[in-house]
């Protein structure tokens, strides 16, 4: 039964990375760089305390979904809509 468990378990996060459509990991700068050009972006933000506090930061432009994360606090764009999540969960 254990096997087939992890087998499902497997299938669902094939599954679910097949969904989230194209993720791009960027750097701080570049992350920058492209929520600049988005007027009135929303940009879904989150903390996590493991090993250090690390901050990420998420947002979708032209069907791409960008995610970047650091050790500080970036310093987003006015007109940013902030959404505070508990946590942001990225496929290795």
């Amino acid at each position: 039964m254990a096997a087939g468990g992890a087998a499902a378990a497997g299938a669902a996060i094939a599954m679910a990375i097949k969904a989230s459509g194209v993720l791009v990991r960027l750097d701080a700068g570049e992350f920058l760089k492209v929520l600049n050009r988005v007027k009135d972006p929303l940009v879904v933000v989150a903390q996590r305390r493991f090993f250090g506090t690390k901050y990420q930061y998420l947002f979708s432009y032209k069907g791409l979904a960008f995610f970047a994360q650091t050790k500080m606090p970036l310093v987003l764009p006015t007109g940013c809509e902030l959404v505070t999540a508990g946590g942001i969960w990225i496929p290795g």
